[in-house]
């Protein structure tokens, strides 16, 4: 990835993957450095959305686009409401 992207998800919110979060997913998960696009489209559109473990945490879910049937994004969202992808990964179950 030559450089960062931002993304509004389904509520609006602005959410940033940058260069260093991508080669953080590419170098956890190889299986992902050619789904970037389904990453992204995973923020605009996902399939499910589910509170994280964390106050500021959103789990993004998107089916069928990934190495596995749920492509799963961990989004953190600062207090203005801004997001940033922190990681991403291949899941088989349902959210």
């Amino acid at each position: 990835m030559s450089n960062a992207r931002h993304i509004r998800d389904p509520q609006g919110r602005n959410v940033l993957l940058d260069v260093e979060r991508w080669e953080h997913v590419v170098d956890g998960h190889p299986e992902l450095g050619h789904l970037r696009e389904e990453v992204l489209r995973a923020v605009e559109s996902p399939t499910e959305v589910v509170a994280g473990r964390m106050s500021d945490e959103a789990w993004f879910y998107l089916e069928g686009a990934g190495p596995s049937r749920w492509l799963k994004l961990v989004v953190v969202f600062d207090r203005r409401g801004s997001g940033r992808i922190i990681t991403a990964f291949g899941q088989r179950r349902k959210p």
